[in-house]
């Protein structure tokens, strides 16, 4: 079994291309609720090609990405290590080697569900300062399915095998909430992308469950997804929508 710091190696190039940003009303709750803002240090854990890391940036502060798998964190660094204010580290949730009390905001992009809970809840309350903030954020499929996504998601049972698993384990409330001690709070958040077949095919391959070339599932995964995509697409293109969820709050400590 491959441990969960490697599963994206071979997924380095599709995730970066066709992974999902997450919507300028995501960012601006973390502006207004959660402290992000010109001057504050935010940790991106999991950080993976820097999609969030970018955002962050762009409100003015410091990021530090904190990404176990040497490709994906080269990937980050190749596209905003020229960035003053954006520092890589290789390290984990549950040991990210940055100092005590030295952060403002945590986040997690799409990261989350490959935590151990315990020590990552352990970590974030070593790293952030007394008034500090966390945020685990998510891009999932509504909950009112498309045609389209009906089909893909029909696809993806047909072959490949994890994908119900993996995927039950993300934005798992229970665990969110023993992450942050108790109380959090949810802001959901429309968002989508638009693909033509290559698109889809990329943003496919950019998820660790989806069978690889040599696996004898791909060649009719991708058959099955050629023919998702002839009966859905409009003028060459599908949109593939999803909802943002951001579950946020301040990580209580013991006894508070």
């Amino acid at each position: 079994m491959t441990r969960p710091t490697e599963r994206f190696s071979s997924r380095v190039e599709n995730y970066l291309r066709y992974r999902p940003s997450y919507p300028s009303a995501a960012i601006n709750l973390l502006k207004t609720r959660c402290g992000l803002s010109p001057g504050a240090v935010v940790a991106d854990i999991g950080s993976g090609t820097g999609i969030l890391s970018e955002l962050l940036l762009q409100s003015g502060a410091q990021v530090i990405g904190v990404e176990p798998n040497d490709g994906m964190r080269a990937a980050a660094e190749a596209h905003l290590g020229a960035q003053a204010r954006f520092r890589s580290v290789n390290g984990t949730a549950e040991a990210t080697t940055l100092a005590p009390a030295s952060i403002d905001l945590l986040v997690a992009g799409q990261a989350f569900h490959w935590f151990d809970v315990e020590s990552a809840r352990r970590e974030a309350l070593r790293l952030l300062r007394n008034d500090g903030f966390a945020a685990l954020l998510w891009n999932e499929r509504p909950p009112e399915a498309t045609a389209f996504l009906a089909d893909y998601e029909a696809l993806l049972l047909r072959h490949a095998a994890e994908y119900a698993r993996i995927t039950a384990s993300r934005a798992d409330v229970a665990s969110m909430r023993r992450f942050f001690g108790g109380a959090m709070e949810l802001a959901t958040f429309p968002n989508q992308q638009t693909f033509d077949f290559e698109g889809l095919k990329g943003r496919l391959m950019s998820s660790t469950y989806a069978p690889e070339p040599g696996h004898p599932q791909h060649e009719p995964m991708m058959a099955g997804l050629r023919e998702v995509f002839r009966r859905h697409e409009h003028g060459g293109q599908v949109v593939f929508p999803y909802r943002t969820l951001v579950y946020f709050g301040q990580p209580q400590r013991p006894g508070n």
